[in-house]
Parts: C-alpha cells; structure tokens; sequence
C-alpha cells in the first residue's frame, strides 16, 4: 500500500514538473544595464516579426544577471543574460556547478564608458590619472577638482557611477583605475573607488544617472556610450587622454576606455522555451548589429566583418564555451 501512494505521488510530482516546463512561453532576459537598450530593440522587433512572444528584458547588472542565469536549469531562472563585459571564469565555474554546462557566448560589439556632464555644465578634459587621482580610496581624497590638477575646473568633486555589481564597473575599475594608477603615484594593489561620498552609486539605471546630470550640470556621470549618444541634445563627454568619447574613436581603438559587450544563451532551455535560438540569430544578424543594422542607431559600434561573421555562425550553431576562453 505504502509503495503504491509512493508511486502515486512520484507521479504527480513528473506531472508537476511537466506543467512547469511548458509553463512559460516567453524568454525572460537579465543582465547588463549597458546592453539593455540594444536587447530591448532586438526582443520588440523579434515580438513584431515572428509567431514568438516579445521576451522580457530586466536590467540587473552584469553581475546579477550572471548570478540569475548560473543558479539553475528550469523554467524558474533565466534563459540569457547580457553582460558589459566577459563572463568572469569564477562564473563559469558556478554555472557548472549548477548544471548550467552549456553556453553559447555572443560578443554583439563595442561601447566606451565615458564621462560625461550635462550641457551648459564646465567642459572637462581628464587623463586616466587625474581620474585614479579624485576617485582612489587609497589616494590623497581631494575634495576639489582644481586640487587633482590647477588646470581642472574649481568644483566639486561628484561622480555619479554604477555599483560593484555592474559590468560598466568592472571596466571602469579595470581601464581606467588599475590602468592609471601608475601613473598616477597611487598604489596599484587592492585600488578601490573611495567611499566618502565623492563617487555616488546611482544603481543599475544609467537612465537615472543621465536625468540627474540634467539636475546638476557640475557632477559627472560614468556610462556607457550608448546614453551619451541617446541624450548628446543635453550631455557633454570628456575627453580622455586627450581623445573625444566619439563613435568613430571607439570604432577605431582610439579612445582609451572601450570594451565589448556580450549576451550568454543557456542551451538546456533551447528547445523548452520558445524562440530562444531564433532571438539569438536575430541579434546576431546584419539588420540588427551588422553595420549598417537598427542597433548602431542606439549607439551600438559593430564588430569586425571577420569577426561578426564568426559570432554570427556560433551563435545560429550554438557553440557551446569551452573552459579555456581564460586561458
């Protein structure tokens, strides 16, 4: 009797987890706040252009949705996740360790991370020193930006920037403060952005970052290319190192603080929830983030032809990661 309701309720529990796997139709999206507007423009042009339901895309960071996407396989976690720069090898690891083993990598293009002020506001030109300078948390904390260098204006100093768990904050520790601390005198082990109020966590919405530059033309905002580009009617970039936060400088590899920008397709969901595949070769074709495609409206820097065919063709196979992308 008891091995009969034991196998009664394994049943139901089979039963249960069959209705959940069929229970979501729609490609749920997380990660980066700086990828977010391209794969926004891609998921409600894929909802206009096929049978598929529009995905949802939430803006989680880089880091979050790196967590969200590596928790699990089931229709509970997320399919994709895009990131502002490269899944770290520590979460690789953790998404093996939760059965997420196979993962198609896309590099969509580039962005610069700029700073950028509103107009009307000083017009500044940084070098990555003078930017270690008034943002190390082991440096001298200057107050003011005159006291980083005379040439800079008399104001000061407030940045408005993404938190740890933003891939645009990975980039920005890693290009500007590990890349300019040398120069800067400043002691390049353990460097960290100071916690005295100079630099303010705006969260992962660069939109809010941008609205309030607006409201203060003297502070500073760190973000993506894409936001300057979207508001160049009310924001100003910095140059860096002498070079302007511009298109063309980013495309070319001149101006100093660049990256590219990915999303992660988690291939046990391929087949489970519609369209997955399909929004990826989407993303991935010409009309979208080729050079002439709707993205580089948005600011997207296209790849390489060489290079976006080779995304392209992993992408339409799904080419799974191998482990020695670190190596």
């Amino acid at each position: 009797m008891s091995f009969i309701k034991t196998a009664a309720s394994a049943a139901l529990l089979v039963a249960a987890a069959s209705s959940v796997a069929t229970a979501r139709d729609q490609i749920r999206i997380v990660g980066s706040s700086t990828v977010f507007p391209f794969s926004t423009a891609v998921a409600e042009q894929f909802g206009r252009s096929t049978d598929f339901q529009t995905p949802v895309v939430e803006s989680t960071g880089s880091g979050g949705g790196m967590k969200l996407f590596c928790a699990g396989v089931g229709t509970e976690h997320p399919d994709i996740t895009n990131a502002s720069r490269r899944m770290k090898s520590t979460e690789f690891a953790l998404c093996q360790e939760n059965g997420v083993t196979d993962i198609t990598e896309a590099v969509i293009g580039y962005d610069g991370i700029v700073v950028a002020n509103a107009k009307g506001g000083p017009v500044f030109s940084l070098t990555r020193e003078q930017i270690v300078t008034a943002l190390a948390s082991n440096g001298p904390l200057p107050t003011m930006w005159n006291e980083v260098d005379p040439s800079l204006p008399p104001l000061k100093i407030e940045v408005l920037g993404p938190p740890p768990s933003s891939g645009t904050r990975d980039a920005f520790q890693e290009l500007v403060m590990e890349e300019g601390c040398e120069g800067a005198g400043i002691e390049c082990d353990g460097i960290g952005i100071r916690e005295d109020g100079a630099y303010i966590e705006a969260g992962e919405n660069d939109n809010l970052i941008v609205s309030k530059l607006k409201a203060n033309p003297n502070a500073l905002g760190v973000f993506g290319f894409s936001f300057l580009d979207q508001n160049a009617d009310a924001l100003q970039g910095s140059t860096v190192d002498g070079v302007e936060p511009t298109f063309d400088n980013i495309a070319a590899g001149d101006y100093p603080v660049s990256r590219s920008l990915y999303f992660y397709i988690k291939q046990a969901h391929v087949g489970v929830i519609p369209g997955i595949q399909e929004f990826g070769v989407e993303f991935m074709s010409e009309e979208a983030a080729g050079e002439e495609g709707y993205l580089v409206d948005k600011g997207l820097i296209p790849l390489p032809e060489d290079m976006f065919e080779t995304v392209s063709g992993n992408v339409a196979s799904l080419s799974p990661m191998t482990g020695k992308e670190w190596d």
